[in-house]
């Protein structure tokens, strides 16, 4: 059992739900983003998600599209982020989860990149764009090493289906909220929490809301519903603002997790 599913179990008994923060590895350099690791976990984050820039991110908007452009140029690489997580695990315990895109993965080598992974101490990995009947491949080797490969449902996938992704999936689902691609929204589908009502019916198994969540009262109302609230976009819109100071975008980003933990944790 590694850090993802301790974190749930503990959640469990505290009576909470997750805070999961995603941020891009490398945005804007890979010092910041080991300070944006440490001042999260330090606000309350569960589990940090940590993309992995790929020059071609499908499942991703205008806002994360900047974020790996950024990462991307000032040099960040797969064997990069991996040291990263190296050096945070002296002091940060934490889950780290990373996201990115089976072009990476499979270029690097599916077998070494999971043995890397968990060597780096990182615990799990999100792929949008590997579908439920190419991922055995990945979770099998995955499983030898206790690294949770964490698959992706949304509001289009029909019960059974979702049933079938439940149990491929490792740790918790990640549940899309929106038909699209990843950004701040305004509002969420009224229909988001009935959606999780009925999927909770199917699976015992955590279930995570991502894409649009981005303001604490949204993260709140995701929280009634979800095991785990998923912010990505709105993070990065914080530290945007802030790209030419970067001790007040690290502090900016800290108080924005902090807002979001509590309103999680509150419900």
């Amino acid at each position: 059992m590694n850090r993802i599913d301790l974190s749930f179990q503990r959640l469990k008994k505290e009576g909470k739900k997750a805070f999961i923060p995603y941020i891009t590895a490398g945005d804007p350099g890979i010092e910041t983003t080991k300070k944006f690791v440490r001042v999260l976990a330090g606000a309350g984050a569960d589990i940090i998600e940590l993309g992995i820039p790929f020059s071609d991110p499908l499942a991703d908007g205008p806002t994360i599209q900047r974020a790996v452009e950024r990462s991307l140029s000032a040099g960040a690489t797969t064997r990069g982020i991996f040291r990263m997580v190296r050096d945070l695990r002296k002091d940060v315990d934490v889950p780290l989860v990373f996201m990115t895109y089976y072009n990476i993965v499979f270029n690097y080598g599916i077998e070494k990149f999971i043995a890397d992974s968990k060597k780096s101490g990182a615990d799990g990995i999100i792929v949008p764009d590997l579908p439920m009947e190419e991922s055995h491949e990945l979770t099998d080797i995955a499983d030898k090493h206790d690294f949770s490969v964490i698959l992706l449902a949304a509001p289009t996938t029909p019960v059974d289906r979702f049933g079938k992704i439940a149990r491929c999936s490792r740790s918790f689902i990640y549940y899309v909220s929106i038909t699209g691609v990843t950004g701040a929204r305004k509002a969420l589908s009224d229909k988001l929490y009935g959606h999780i009502r009925h999927l909770k019916r199917v699976t015992d198994k955590p279930i995570c809301v991502g894409f649009g969540v981005s303001t604490p009262g949204q993260a709140r109302e995701v929280a009634r519903a979800a095991d785990g609230v998923i912010v990505g976009s709105a993070i990065i819109n914080v530290l945007e603002k802030s790209l030419k100071n970067k001790k007040k975008m690290v502090r900016d980003v800290e108080a924005f997790g902090r807002s979001i933990a509590r309103a999680v944790h509150s419900v």
